[in-house]
């Protein structure tokens, strides 16, 4: 088992990609805002287990491994120069092609409450480095130069438990379907997301989205079989496992 003494921000690397993963131990955070979209009501408190999740969104370097080893997808813009530098996040990816890298990678995709609870920490900030707006020296949104960038080289915009690129980059796919009105009956330990849908939870806004899309309650959906230039993700392993 992993470090069962781990604690906060403790790393470990993982051997099928060399992916660094950080250590989260059981907490909870207040989720969801009063001030977003209707999507993001009510606010409730929810508890999570302790979990490890990518230090990083998973880049094309990485994700090349599992298409060479025959598991995986090959990425929609492997081709194209705008998007397949080795170390930028990997896109062009659908849920279930980013589902079967973690599954390859001895790992799953976290749910939406694993994700906001690495993004914002038990004081539920509002971006993952403060509840100041984002600017381009530590995120990676619309309005700054280019697209897709290496991943994790905004030091500055370090999550409380120092993971890089929450908002910003990419999007990322998560492990819930999506439903608008879930949180009015949310699970409150663990919450595993509705049981069926036809959309899946995106999370953490990209480099096409403006500011206020940044902020970690920022629910999002797009349609699991499809492949987006922005959307990647990172892996969750369960503490423990």
């Amino acid at each position: 088992s992993l470090l069962l003494d781990a604690a906060l921000g403790d790393t470990w690397v993982r051997p099928a990609d060399e992916m660094t993963m950080v250590y989260l131990p059981a907490g909870s955070i207040p989720m969801g805002s009063e001030e977003g979209e209707p999507v993001e009501a009510p606010v409730h408190e929810v508890a999570l287990d302790a979990f490890w999740i990518d230090r990083t969104e998973v880049t094309n370097a990485q994700y090349e491994r599992c298409v060479n080893e025959v598991y995986c997808e090959s990425s929609y813009f492997v081709d194209d120069a705008n998007y397949n530098d080795d170390d930028y996040p990997v896109g062009g990816v659908s849920w279930y092609d980013a589902g079967m890298y973690c599954e390859w990678a001895g790992a799953r995709l976290p749910t939406e409450a694993e994700w906001e609870y690495a993004a914002r920490g038990p004081e539920g900030l509002k971006y993952p480095w403060s509840d100041e707006k984002p600017v381009c020296e530590i995120a990676q949104f619309g309005g700054c130069d280019g697209d897709t960038i290496p991943a994790g080289s905004l030091t500055g915009g370090a999550s409380w438990a120092g993971l890089l690129d929450m908002a910003g980059n990419a999007s990322e796919w998560v492990s819930d379907w999506y439903k608008n009105d879930y949180y009015a009956d949310s699970e409150l330990q663990n919450p595993q997301g509705p049981n069926s849908g036809i959309s899946k939870v995106v999370r953490g806004g990209s480099w096409g989205n403006g500011a206020l899309y940044l902020r970690s309650a920022t629910r999002d959906s797009f349609v699991p079989e499809n492949q987006y230039a922005y959307v990647g993700f990172r892996c969750v392993v369960e503490s423990g496992s």
